[in-house]
């Protein structure tokens, strides 16, 4: 397991190294004094686990996963316990005070190896999105978005009841996305293949796919892009 610490204090993070060093199967890549230094590392290392601060001097834990489009794991590692329900909101795997205690740790790195050995390799990994909507914050993995749907210079995402809003546009994210798993239906929408539940046909020969509770429509151009998908 390839973890990355980011935190602020130089006492902290050499604690944590020490703290690490005992878990056989944990390689500490690299380490983060602030968010944007993180940000570097993370894309340059691709660690499986990130050991996070919140507060931090130029931004907080929360502003850098805001900024990633692909989030490793999340352990937080704080001071300060008024951002913990953000932090679980957030499908962090623990939040830990400091000083931190070995046994809490030892458990979290458990949760970790098994949440990163679901996948047969980590370059499979099923890819996350962070999203902060106002004083709410997701973990979503890209599957288990439905439908992504553009609002000018942000995307409004749907998943499990929720429909938050990222501040990418459609085309950011089309550009990330699998085209074989999510579908162009139109110029404000991208489906999620895997949630559509049918296909109706309109008038004119028009088409709409079907996805719980509403319809998408596909435009007349993108009609044949969808007949050649294996799916349908």
């Amino acid at each position: 397991m390839h973890v990355l610490i980011v935190d602020d204090e130089r006492l902290a993070r050499a604690e944590l190294r020490r703290m690490l060093a005992s878990h056989t199967g944990v390689t500490i890549v690299g380490e983060a004094a602030n968010a944007a230094e993180a940000a570097l590392q993370i894309s340059a290392l691709q660690p499986d686990l990130l050991l996070l601060d919140v507060q931090m001097p130029g931004g907080s834990g929360f502003d850098l996963l805001a900024t990633l489009d692909d989030a490793p794991e999340v352990i937080f590692t704080t001071a300060f316990d008024q951002y913990a329900l953000q932090a679980f909101e957030a499908s962090a795997l623990d939040y830990l005070m400091k000083p931190i205690e070995p046994q809490r740790l030892a458990a979290a790195l458990e949760r970790a190896a098994v949440r990163l050995g679901l996948a047969p390799a980590s370059s499979a990994a099923p890819r996350k999105l962070f999203i902060r909507d106002g004083e709410r914050c997701w973990f979503v993995r890209l599957e288990d978005i439905r439908l992504f749907e553009s609002e000018g210079n942000y995307t409004r995402l749907y998943f499990d009841g929720a429909t938050p809003l990222l501040a990418r546009s459609l085309l950011q994210l089309e550009q990330r996305l699998d085209p074989q798993q999510f579908f162009r239906a139109n110029r404000r929408h991208i489906v999620n293949l895997a949630a559509v539940k049918g296909i109706a046909n309109g008038e004119g020969g028009t088409m709409a796919l079907r996805i719980e509770d509403m319809t998408v429509e596909v435009s007349r151009r993108r009609m044949a892009a969808l007949k050649q998908l294996q799916e349908f």
